[in-house]
């Protein structure tokens, strides 16, 4: 069920950190902005989509730290591209990640009660596997400004919290 969003997310990994890829094929820092913006607005719309359909405490606690963590994040990262005068880069990366979360989204509004927490809860775990991966793999080491660099470290710091949190809830839906 939580296939084509992940799918999509490691897909472009693939493409981005392919071993025959030429220099120009890495990412710029306008286009890793706007991949970590994407993929920070995907989860804020998923846990605002989960405070309005759970009724489960340790789902409704995590989605709210969700939406603020990635709030937040976002927010550092608006004022860094501010800062440095630069236009995040819309991509094909950023498109795919944003069309498979719609239709992640559209099978999660399907579903309520125990049903929507695992599914929920599962693909929160899915996604922060596949961006903290494609941030230590891609992102973090494309990434030529030294604050874009830090923030995204800092990120992924924060994110690999956000799987360990997700795989916790995961457990105690069990």
């Amino acid at each position: 069920m939580r296939m084509p969003l992940v799918s999509m997310l490691g897909i472009a990994c693939l493409l981005f950190a392919a071993p025959a890829a030429q220099a120009q094929d890495k990412p710029t820092d306008p286009q890793i902005a706007h991949v970590a913006y994407t993929a920070g607005v995907i989860d804020i719309e998923a846990a605002k989509l989960a405070l309005t359909k759970s009724n489960t405490k340790a789902v409704v606690d995590f989605a709210t730290s969700m939406q603020n963590d990635h709030q937040a994040v976002n927010e550092q990262a608006l004022a860094l591209v501010k800062k440095l005068n630069v236009t995040p880069e819309d991509n094909a990366t950023s498109q795919a990640l944003t069309a498979a979360a719609q239709a992640e989204r559209a099978k999660l509004e399907k579903l309520d009660g125990a049903a929507f927490d695992k599914a929920y809860v599962d693909n929160e775990i899915a996604f922060h596997k596949q961006v903290n991966a494609a941030l230590e793999t891609v992102l973090i080491p494309s990434a030529e400004n030294g604050e874009l660099k830090s923030l995204l470290e800092t990120g992924l710091k924060l994110f690999q919290g956000h799987q360990q949190h997700a795989e916790h809830v995961a457990a105690d839906l069990k």
